[in-house]
């Protein structure tokens, strides 16, 4: 028997057979034990074995048992009777099934069988090893035992004093057998330590290792081959096949095995990109959470200072606190779209955040925040406004009241003395006159009494926080108006009545206190807008403000002339009196003002006139220096602003135009932004200049449209805007080397989307992207051909285009479009047209890969999981593994199905 290839040699003729059994008893002993061992190997697999070769395949029962399980099909039902004739048929149902796998039997009948001959059963036994153990085998475009005999010198060839051609010699020494198993098991056996002078070690370390660690029963003894000078073929052949198998089988385990590796490398490494953007968004929106109703608190402070800390803190958040939050929202945007694409070119189902934790969730709140931050500056700056005027108001307040209340002090006790009771006619008509000016005396004040209350009034309008004390200083001051009046009227009323008793009056008193009175109010008034305080915020209101003094400095000449005036008369009564020696009691009976009180007032009027003069040059000069700020600025901001908005143009240009290779554009993108990042200085010296304009209490200014607050979005919204380009362009070159796709075929696509991207916006509306389709070869609708199919696009997508044709356009847009948002971007058009084109991992593979390993079971075993793979993936694959609950269930199956098509999204775990 040399030849086993064709169908007509798998049975040696009956001459041969019967020769060999004859020749050589000590083969029929090994091809025994050999052949009992190999079908006992396989009938296992069904709970059972054989003892007796000859004897326990005469009623044909397991047989067919053995039949079924090596290849795995059923064969006709059997006889269950203990009848010659029951056997015969079992036995030829056993015989037909091989015949129909090809196999002709020579001289091998059922009777000969069921009657126990040895020497036919073995032959029926080998012609079956043949079929099914032997035949499969191929090497090199050989096959069987030329296949067998290759694949052993092959293995065996890097090993000395091995010298493997043929399946009887070459084995007595035990070394071919200890070479195989060292080849592929070198933990297994110390090949260094054999010897060739010594068979029986060799065998027998080969046969218990194998049997012990390979699962390969032991077919052969020590013995038998080094005491045979030839030993058997047959049951050499057969022992190696198992070999064969046993490590084809594992090679297949660790393609396996290798193959689940990757897909759950992927989905590992998947799973912490998602657990890192959860951790992100959430401490992204928290802090977003706690920002807002600080932002948000409207509580005014009663202080300038307290209002300014509030304005400094506002400051530090926008200068060092936010600007890291804008940093990592950018970076969560990336990640999320990294994880996106990663999970579509590894064909696994969209990555759904948590719930409120969407990018567009993170976009709401971060919104949010912004709407409250920029309501929030503005209502500080409004209230150091109001604090401001406040504090002026209430000074203004104080001041006026003060030199009220001095005016009042013992006006009520003056009008409630009953002097004219005792006085003379001439005293009585002086009380009167003297009466006459305190109402114009107490006329003239009336405004000013008109004017604390409006000042209070004001006050409480703004929500003055020491408003009570305020009220109740200006009621005491309206009730002692009041209570100035009524005493007015009646001391008036007395002295009319005694004024017919009256003749005389001193006309130079009278005309003195007339006109001493109205210069009195006038340089007290003087004084008082003298030592008023004001506020400025620009040039033309101090250039206002030094126009009225100039003008008030101009009427001081009139007023010393009116003073001059005032104490002639006062002269003139002195030189009246010592001319006539007239006896007068006391002062001027009209008025309490002196020469000595005018002069005091007139003295410190014109003190105060230079002390007004300094202060209105020292707020000139820091208008001045206010104006220097504001120009400052606008000039750096007119510059910055155009160059932000020039730059968000170029990257708008560059993100839809094709100049060179995708890592080109992305080299050239870096370098850009590079650049850009370079420019980061002037917006910090920017916001210097602006720090300086809020320190100086700066509101407005006319010589720019720019507010740094629009430089900061601008500045913002460039930063993201590239580093979302660059990811855009990062996330096109993981497609493109995923998918297989070439530069060519990405400039084609590219070159076809700007076509139809007529408005530059990057998307394709739905009509848009049906057009660009159609003009790439895809058959939209019902269109049973495709004109003008584009042959660069035949050339790339031909295997697959008839399978695509025709598509549905909806279907096609809701795995573009997913959110129904009526747009396509470039990515998403690269990631369809890549998906068409590439071939990736599934499923069915996955799942196919744990069968191998479970031997062909339904099931897989935890320990056949940790030893075909790495430990952390194989306590991956438990930890998520389902239990196992099919009829053939055993304890610990674990459902291998289930967790493949989890894995892509076709069922939960």
């Amino acid at each position: 028997m040399d030849q086993y290839d064709g169908e007509e040699n798998y049975m040696p003729q009956e001459d041969d057979w019967d020769r060999d059994m004859l020749l050589d008893p000590a083969w029929e002993k090994q091809q025994r034990k050999t052949f009992t061992a190999w079908c006992n190997s396989h009938l296992r697999k069904a709970g059972t074995q054989i003892e007796n070769i000859e004897e326990d395949f005469r009623d044909g029962l397991k047989l067919m048992l053995l039949l079924e399980v090596i290849s795995g099909e059923r064969l006709a039902k059997p006889e269950r009777g203990k009848m010659r004739v029951h056997k015969i048929s079992n036995v030829n149902k056993a015989l037909d099934f091989i015949a129909s796998k090809g196999v002709k039997l020579v001289s091998i009948g059922a009777e000969e069988i069921v009657d126990g001959n040895a020497k036919m059963t073995l032959g029926m036994i080998w012609t079956i090893i043949l079929r099914f153990a032997i035949q499969d085998i191929s090497v090199e475009e050989t096959s069987a035992k030329e296949g067998l005999l290759l694949w052993c010198q092959r293995k065996t060839a890097p090993y000395k004093n091995v010298n493997i051609q043929n399946f009887h010699i070459s084995w007595k020494d035990g070394l071919g057998f200890c070479a195989l198993i060292h080849r592929h098991r070198p933990e297994l056996i110390d090949y260094g330590k054999l010897r060739k002078d010594d068979p029986m070690t060799n065998l027998n370390t080969a046969f218990d290792v194998a049997e012990k660690y390979l699962d390969i029963p032991k077919m052969l003894d020590a013995e038998d081959i080094v005491g045979t000078a030839r030993p058997d073929e047959k049951a050499i052949m057969t022992y190696v096949s198992s070999f064969y198998h046993a490590f084809s089988g594992a090679q297949k385990a660790e393609t396996a095995a290798n193959r689940i590796c990757k897909v759950l490398a992927v989905n590992q490494e998947n799973e912490q990109l998602m657990e890192d953007y959860e951790k992100l968004a959430s401490d992204l929106l928290e802090w977003i959470r706690r920002t807002i109703p600080w932002l948000e608190n409207r509580m005014p402070e009663n202080t300038m200072q307290a209002m300014q800390q509030k304005l400094e803190d506002f400051r530090d958040y926008r200068r060092l606190h936010k600007p890291p939050k804008v940093q990592e929202k950018c970076q969560l945007e990336i990640n999320f779209n990294t994880l996106q694409t990663k999970l579509r070119l590894s064909n696994r189902p969209a990555f759904m955040p948590s719930e409120g934790k969407m990018v567009s969730d993170i976009n709401n709140a971060w919104g949010n925040l912004e709407g409250a931050e920029k309501g929030y500056e503005e209502w500080l700056l409004n209230e150091i406004r109001r604090l401001e005027r406040l504090d002026h108001l209430a000074e203004k307040f104080r001041q006026k009241a003060a030199i009220h209340e001095a005016w009042t002090g013992g006006k009520e006790e003056m009008l409630q003395q009953r002097d004219y009771e005792s006085s003379s006619l001439s005293e009585i008509k002086a009380l009167l006159k003297k009466h006459e000016a305190f109402e114009s005396d107490l006329t003239a004040h009336q405004d000013r009494v008109e004017q604390i209350a409006a000042i209070a009034q004001e006050l409480n309008e703004l929500d003055y926080y020491d408003s009570p004390s305020v009220n109740a200083r200006c009621q005491r001051i309206c009730d002692q108006w009041d209570s100035l009046g009524n005493l007015t009227q009646k001391r008036s009323e007395a002295l009319q009545r005694t004024e017919k008793l009256l003749e005389t009056i001193d006309q130079l008193y009278l005309e003195f206190a007339k006109r001493a009175a109205p210069f009195n109010n006038w340089m007290e008034g003087a004084m008082e807008d003298l030592q008023d305080t004001f506020i400025v915020h620009t040039i033309e209101e101090i250039q206002g403000l030094s126009m009225a003094h100039e003008q008030f400095k101009a009427t001081l000449p009139e007023a010393d002339k009116e003073r001059q005036a005032i104490l002639g008369i006062h002269n003139e009564i002195a030189k009246i009196v010592q001319t006539y020696h007239v006896n007068i009691a006391g002062s001027n009976p009209y008025t309490t003002i002196n020469p000595q009180e005018v002069n005091a007032k007139w003295d410190k009027v014109r003190h105060l006139v230079p002390q007004r003069d300094q202060a209105l040059i020292e707020e000139h000069a820091r208008q001045q220096n206010n104006e220097r700020l504001r120009r400052q600025f606008a000039n750096q901001a007119n510059v910055i602003g155009p160059w932000i908005q020039t730059k968000m143009e170029e990257i708008g240009r560059i993100s839809i135009e094709m100049h060179g290779t995708l890592e080109d554009q992305l080299t050239h993108l870096r370098q850009y932004e590079k650049s850009i990042i370079n420019y980061k200085p002037k917006i910090d010296q920017l916001e210097g200049d602006h720090q300086l304009i809020q320190e100086a209490l700066i509101f407005d200014n006319k010589h720019t449209n720019y507010t740094m607050e629009h430089i900061r979005v601008g500045w913002e919204q460039l930063l993201t805007t590239i580093a979302r380009t660059i990811n855009e362009i990062e996330n096109q070159i993981l497609t493109r080397d995923a998918k297989g796709i070439t530069q060519e075929q990405l400039n084609e696509f590219r070159a076809s989307f700007n076509h139809f991207d007529r408005d530059h916006s990057g998307s394709l509306g739905a009509e848009e992207f049906k057009a660009c389709l159609i003009s790439l070869g895809f058959d939209i609708g019902n269109d049973a051909q495709v004109p003008g199919t584009s042959t660069t696009l035949r050339s790339l997508t031909g295997f697959f285009l008839c399978f695509l044709f025709p598509l549905h356009f909806s279907r096609i847009m809701s795995i573009v479009d997913p959110n129904r948002m009526g747009l396509v971007t470039f990515q998403a058009f690269i990631d369809f047209m890549s998906r068409e084109t590439a071939d990736t991992d599934t499923a069915d593979q996955v799942m196919a890969s744990f069968k191998v390993l479970a031997g062909d079971k339904n099931y897989i075993l935890a320990d056949e999981l940790r030893r075909e793979l790495p430990p952390d993936q194989a306590e991956y694959c438990i930890a998520r593994m389902a239990p196992y609950s099919g009829p053939d269930a055993v304890p610990g199956a674990l459902d291998y199905m289930s967790f493949s098509t989890a894995l892509y999204g076709e069922s939960d775990l």
